[in-house]
């Protein structure tokens, strides 16, 4: 589909973008001193795979095997979505050079309102997944320190973890500068992933004859998709990753191969996890293999991940800000574009790091912000932008009713999965308020 769209499309691709050609719109970007497509390569599946393979099983569990239909739908959707965002970028109605942001591409098409909804919404997404991630860190680290003097509360281990993440977060100035902690944790998901699988499989003669599956379970796949739109995010961060490349007309072959590495990933390991332990498949999945030593290397590895991939949804939000703001040296100076710019991340750091403390169910809040954030900038926002800035009617059938059928996965995932995840995390908070008072 991604290759019959980059030959129908009769507006200008990516691929015919180079640093010389000015059109449909100019480069201000300097590319001399950009990365390569590796670190871009490195940057997406790092962020993109992260803590979601683990959850995938679950999200499988809830919507039944049919559920696996979402999953692949979402793998195409979030490949084209992608896409399409980029070219958004060099479309503009209101000005000659090529958007910077996220929120850029939704105010150029629909104005400051359609702006300020585009932040609302991406802000869940980027500020939502270094919460999930922070109470991850926590429960992670008082696990592997259990029985220990180490064992402090996962409370106590996410804020020491997220003063150890703000030290690299203020000091790198942007997404180019943290390519290799991403390689760190991108060979961290594959080496975990493995070792899940392979767990698995051990287990499946004692807990498979004994899992219940189902095929369809039609109330469970608003929940199913928002999780699933959940570990298929990561384009909010993609103008960024796309303007640290030396060569953007590479992009589209770089995000195909980052998100289907992901994808390929993904059906690996929610397949077997489902199987094998059934509707009791826990979130992360790690959760449901047996203790041993194993288990801990998994559990090291995924927190490793997630440690390098928190500040580059961190550093994507804080670019985004510091570009409204206008904090450059050429303005401020050297020294005071860095005491602003650190003032501003430690500020985001504090703020994601007490959510995480107040609200520490994982899962729950997965589900939140795979609704809420992610179906909504993953299916809905792309779309909108990409009819406004090159309009309707110049497409193919095929390809509106591709966009259609996002849009409707999008409102689907948005309205009754963030429905389903409110009144989770409710009942999650009485259930804890009555444990508390009996």
């Amino acid at each position: 589909m991604v290759e019959k769209y980059m030959e129908n499309n009769k507006g200008p691709n990516l691929e015919t973008i180079s640093l010389d050609k000015k059109w449909p719109a100019s480069d201000p970007i300097d590319r001399s001193k950009g990365g390569s497509v590796f670190g871009a390569f490195y940057n997406i599946v790092c962020c993109v795979c992260g803590t979601g393979m683990l959850g995938l099983s679950q999200a499988v569990a809830r919507g039944g095997w049919g559920a696996i239909a979402l999953l692949l739908l979402a793998w195409w959707m979030a490949t084209y979505g992608s896409i399409i965002l980029i070219k958004c970028l060099y479309h503009p109605r209101r000005q000659t050079m090529r958007i910077g942001t996220f929120k850029g591409v939704a105010e150029d098409a629909f104005g400051k309102l359609g702006g300020w909804l585009s932040f609302f919404f991406t802000s869940w997404v980027l500020l939502g997944t270094p919460i999930l991630y922070m109470v991850l860190i926590g429960q992670n680290m008082n696990h592997l320190c259990r029985g220990t003097v180490g064992e402090i509360g996962s409370i106590s281990w996410t804020i020491i973890w997220a003063v150890i993440i703000t030290i690299p977060f203020v000091l790198m100035k942007n997404m180019k500068e943290i390519a290799w902690t991403s390689f760190v944790g991108m060979a961290a998901c594959f080496v975990s992933s493995l070792m899940v699988i392979v767990m698995v499989g051990i287990d499946s003669p004692t807990h498979a004859a004994d899992a219940v599956h189902s095929n369809i379970v039609w109330e469970g796949f608003p929940t199913s998709l928002a999780t699933i739109a959940f570990s298929m995010g990561g384009n909010v961060i993609y103008p960024n990753v796309e303007a640290s490349m030396r060569r953007p007309r590479s992009w589209p072959i770089t995000v195909i191969t980052a998100v289907t590495t992901c994808a390929m990933l993904y059906i690996a390991i929610s397949i077997p996890g489902y199987y094998v332990y059934g509707e009791d498949v826990s979130n992360p999945l790690y959760n449901s293999l047996p203790e041993g030593a194993v288990k801990l290397v998994v559990i090291v590895l995924v927190t490793t991940n997630i440690l390098v991939s928190v500040p580059i949804f961190l550093m994507s939000f804080t670019l985004d800000v510091e570009f409204m703001a206008n904090i450059t040296v050429a303005r401020l100076g050297k020294w005071r574009e860095f005491v602003f710019r650190a003032i501003i991340r430690i500020s985001i750091m504090v703020f994601c790091t007490v959510v995480g403390c107040v609200v520490p169910y994982f899962d729950l809040l997965m589900s939140l912000f795979g609704a809420f954030g992610y179906c909504t900038a993953i299916f809905i926002i792309p779309v909108m932008c990409y009819w406004r800035l090159t309009g309707f009617r110049n497409k193919p059938i095929w390809e509106n009713a591709w966009c259609m059928l996002m849009l409707v996965f999008g409102i689907v995932g948005l309205v009754f999965g963030s429905w389903g995840a409110m009144a989770d995390l409710i009942q999650a908070f009485r259930d804890d308020a009555a444990s508390a008072t009996s």
